[in-house]
């Protein structure tokens, strides 16, 4: 049953990342470039998620469990320390030079572009790369 809902959430997650165009690198790309021909149709997506992500975790409360008896994890820190703030920059590099973020690009991998293969190789290099250096610098 985990396995059908994870199934589930991903093809809706998937749909909804196409349906708003969020893996076309061109439209993001035009989203994020406010000197020229700006296109802040990518904004209403963001604030649309908004709302809903704000009454799930309403909805959520004290809960402990999922409907599906999963244990609800929160993170409980909530500094912002180099690392955070790195990868964040780190983050933003890579969606505003190619157009790309993790979820739209494993998206965009069934569409017989070889833009969404080299970004998904890119990523998970560079994470076997932190999980390298990490070891080194804690």
């Amino acid at each position: 049953m985990h396995f059908i809902t994870a199934l589930l959430a991903g093809l809706l997650f998937g749909l909804g990342l196409i349906v708003s165009g969020m893996t076309n690198p061109q439209k993001v790309l035009a989203f994020l470039d406010i000197t020229d021909q700006w296109d802040p149709s990518l904004a209403f997506v963001m604030l649309g998620a908004i709302p809903v992500m704000a009454l799930a975790y309403r909805l959520m409360g004290t809960r402990r469990h999922t409907c599906l008896q999963q244990e609800i994890h929160i993170p409980s820190n909530r500094q912002l320390d180099a690392k955070l703030v790195a990868g964040a920059v780190i983050f933003g590099i890579g969606w505003g030079l190619v157009g790309y973020c993790p979820g739209p690009a494993l998206a965009s991998l069934l569409t017989g572009h070889g833009s969404p293969v080299v970004f998904s190789l890119a990523m998970v290099a560079g994470m076997l790369l932190y999980r390298l250096l990490s070891r080194f610098m804690d």
